[in-house]
């Protein structure tokens, strides 16, 4: 693959810097101009920090560009964007903050598609995993791995425990109210890369020990989502290929996530606007839409 500040934007520092609102579901495509398009999700779903703003909602932090955006300009569907920024698996059926309704409320049986990215932050466990790494790795100059020394399976343990079954809840809810409609779930593209690269210390100071431990939890929450979609009749969209290479150590132009420092973001750990575009473009691949 996925809070602090107001909830409508993950924000934490390494002192304590940046940001995670990981932040994040099958049907046919109907003639251009003719799909009723629904986005729900989180930041990355968002676009969280990517300019411009939709001013119609501040809380959510929304981007007019995010990738629900890019498809729907693309394939001339009309889209309705309920987004936000921090949202959790529990705000598809609750209010999120007071005037914002259940995301799924903005869906019915007339819905032809849903995307959507959820999980991220359930529990607090990736932005809590960013933060403990973030600092642990600073302590240690980013040798060794103190932060799996630490928490070893805890973070990967409260996904499968707690975030899994919550993603299997809400993706049974989009169903129910959007019956007829298409669903798809995108994957959390890659933050960190497999291994190591003492150039990135400098943009994500992570441990070197902990890079590929950090990245673990993210390739175990992915498999969560993965698993809830197939479960609850929605198409997984994976970027764990097609994102390999553009994680937020790499250099501008070619990263789809924004670093915790030096980045261009607002909101830093997030998918930049190259990457909400890359984000709509693998979807629309995957969903089959021209």
């Amino acid at each position: 693959m996925p809070k602090h500040a107001p909830r409508n934007v993950m924000t934490t520092s390494f002192a304590l810097v940046g940001a995670l609102a990981l932040s994040l579901t099958g049907g046919t495509a109907h003639a251009s101009g003719s799909l009723e398009y629904v986005a729900l999700g989180d930041s990355y779903s968002a676009g969280s920090g990517v300019l411009p703003v939709d001013p119609t909602n501040l809380l959510c932090l929304r981007s007019t560009v995010n990738y629900p955006h890019v498809i729907a300009s693309r394939t001339g569907a009309h889209l309705k964007d309920v987004t936000c920024g921090a949202a959790q698996t529990k705000d598809f059926t609750s209010s999120q903050y007071p005037g914002v309704a259940p995301q799924v409320n903005a869906l019915d049986a007339d819905t032809d598609l849903v995307t959507l990215t959820i999980g991220g932050n359930d529990n607090g466990t990736f932005i809590n995993a960013i933060t403990a790494c973030g600092s642990a790795g600073l302590l240690t100059l980013g040798k060794g791995s103190p932060c799996k020394d630490q928490h070893g399976s805890s973070f990967t343990e409260e996904i499968e425990k707690n975030t899994y079954p919550a993603l299997r809840s809400a993706l049974r809810a989009v169903r129910a109210k959007a019956p007829n409609a298409r669903v798809a779930v995108l994957g959390y593209p890659w933050i960190t890369p497999a291994q190591a690269d003492r150039s990135c210390f400098v943009k994500l100071p992570v441990a070197e020990g902990d890079v590929p431990y950090l990245r673990d939890i993210q390739a175990r929450l992915n498999a969560a989502v993965e698993r809830a979609s197939e479960e609850t009749g929605a198409t997984y969209v994976d970027f764990s290929q097609v994102s390999d290479g553009h994680d937020a150590c790499k250099a501008g132009g070619t990263r789809w996530i924004e670093p915790l420092l030096f980045g261009t973001n607002v909101v830093p750990v997030h998918p930049n606007a190259l990457g909400e575009r890359r984000m709509a473009e693998h979807t629309m691949s995957v969903l089959g839409l021209g």
